[in-house]
């Protein structure tokens, strides 16, 4: 992990840990806000009609990524759960658009941008997981290729052989193994 992950991954992490903690001990204000938003995706999409259940189980989901993420513990599958858990949240919360007061609407967009920026940055940890993967095969790859695995390479032939691993003897001319030329 680098050191940009070692402090970015905890700051996504805790927030959620404390968002989730925070619904987990008050569901009903959340589960308020999100009614109008649940009553719309029911019509579309089968869920259960307590709305407070549904808000604890958002909540939970945030708090158990939250700490996955924090903790590095399969921090994609953590991102991924979290932004799940993020769209509705920011739909539901965060709906200015449908807001009448100018200075509501005004502050229900800056929520919204911060969740946006947040998903981004989501975003960014479930990317940076294949990009450390493929960084540790290359990684691999050199080492390999320092250590002498390298049969192409004449600074890793052995005695007695060519670039691309026949050996000397074995070659005849007009037929037999040939030695790859560059």
């Amino acid at each position: 992990m680098t050191p940009l992950q070692l402090v970015s991954r905890p700051l996504l992490g805790v927030f959620f840990v404390n968002a989730g903690v925070g619904t987990l001990s008050d569901p009903e204000p959340p589960a308020g806000m999100a009614a109008p938003f649940l009553d719309k995706l029911r019509e579309k999409v089968p869920l259960p009609g307590d709305d407070v259940t549904l808000v604890r189980v958002n909540a939970a989901v945030q708090v158990v990524a939250g700490a996955l993420l924090t903790t590095g513990r399969i921090p994609r599958t953590a991102a991924l759960a979290l932004a799940a858990s993020l769209l509705p949240t920011t739909l539901a919360g965060h709906s200015f658009w449908e807001e009448e007061d100018p200075g509501q609407r005004a502050a229900q967009r800056i929520h919204f941008g911060k969740n946006t920026a947040i998903m981004g940055g989501l975003l960014a940890v479930i990317s940076d997981a294949n990009h450390q993967a493929m960084a540790h095969v290359m990684r691999t790859r050199a080492k390999k290729h320092k250590a002498g695995h390298c049969p192409l390479h004449p600074r890793h032939t052995a005695p007695g052989r060519k670039p691309g691993g026949a050996r000397i003897s074995s070659l005849k001319p007009g037929g037999g193994h040939r030695a790859r030329s560059k």
